[in-house]
């Protein structure tokens, strides 16, 4: 079911709308949604160490569970609900990260929050990135949609050094159509994160037949050309490796006939960005 929280909803709405409506939890979820409102816990799908998949150098990165969107090519749907993953608390991570922090910070590398959606559970995933950033020195990075940034405000955004910004689409409908929520609030966060000069890294995802038409793409750049904040686009050629936990939950997989872009679609979307004087990765 696709179901969109209103922006701007509080810490207290938004546990109440993934405890008591569509997004209904276990009666294990309830609790632990009512104990990561106040930071001290999360609920956690994994994490590992990435090259330059999640942010510059070498990544710890950490996947949160809970998510509004329904993307159509999402390839972790098993993060999708807030209740499926592993209670833990900051400490919990704070253990795990210190056994990384002094190689991570000799390569210039840091810590990144994905998920999931990681402001669903936006106080514990705040008290991770200051953790990162106070305790350890490392350079932090945030992975989100922007559909709930307006549930954060402007000191809680202090404490990602770099958001890795997921645009879908330009077109409002086929925005719809892919994650199952509006473009509008993404929007809204990427000019507010342009405004504060926060540096953002521009993430789509190219999928042939559903995102990859020229209009769709050309749209998408020149907004980023306008913003003065991405760093860089990263083109993501749409793949099938998730597919199988659709199969494993018995979730119908709206993408299973489809065929990854071809090279030459590749080059031609990675060159709109370019013609636009974006940096692509």
């Amino acid at each position: 079911m696709n179901a969109a929280a209103p922006p701007g909803l509080d810490r207290g709405d938004l546990v109440s709308v993934l405890v008591h409506g569509p997004y209904a939890l276990s009666a294990r979820g309830r609790r632990g949604a009512r104990a990561c409102a106040d930071g001290d816990h999360g609920f956690v799908h994994s994490f590992h160490l990435s090259q330059r998949d999640d942010g510059p150098g070498l990544r710890f990165a950490l996947f949160t569970t809970g998510c509004f969107l329904r993307c159509q090519y999402c390839h972790n749907p098993d993060t999708w609900h807030l209740g499926r993953g592993t209670e833990v608390t900051v400490d919990r991570v704070r253990r795990e990260l210190a056994k990384y922090a002094t190689a991570l910070r000799a390569v210039n590398g840091g810590f990144t929050v994905s998920g999931g959606e990681p402001m669903v559970q936006a106080p514990f995933v705040h008290r991770l990135l200051r953790m990162a950033k106070d305790e350890f020195g490392l350079h932090t990075a945030l992975d989100t949609s922007g559909y709930l940034g307006a549930s954060v405000d402007d000191a809680w955004l202090e404490a990602a050094d770099l958001v890795l910004l997921d645009i879908k689409s330009w077109d409002p409908r086929l925005y719809r159509e892919v994650t199952g929520v509006e473009i509008a609030p993404t929007l809204a966060f990427a000019r507010r994160l342009a405004a504060l000069g926060r540096p953002v890294w521009v993430r789509f995802v190219l999928v042939p037949g559903l995102t990859d038409a020229y209009a769709n793409v050309a749209g998408i750049a020149a907004f980023c050309a306008s913003l003065g904040n991405v760093r860089q686009v990263d083109v993501l050629p749409f793949h099938q490796m998730g597919r199988f936990k659709y199969d494993e939950l018995g979730v119908r997989y709206p993408l299973a006939d489809r065929d990854p872009p071809n090279p030459a679609i590749v080059r031609r979307v990675r060159l709109q960005f370019k013609e636009h004087g974006l940096e692509v990765a």
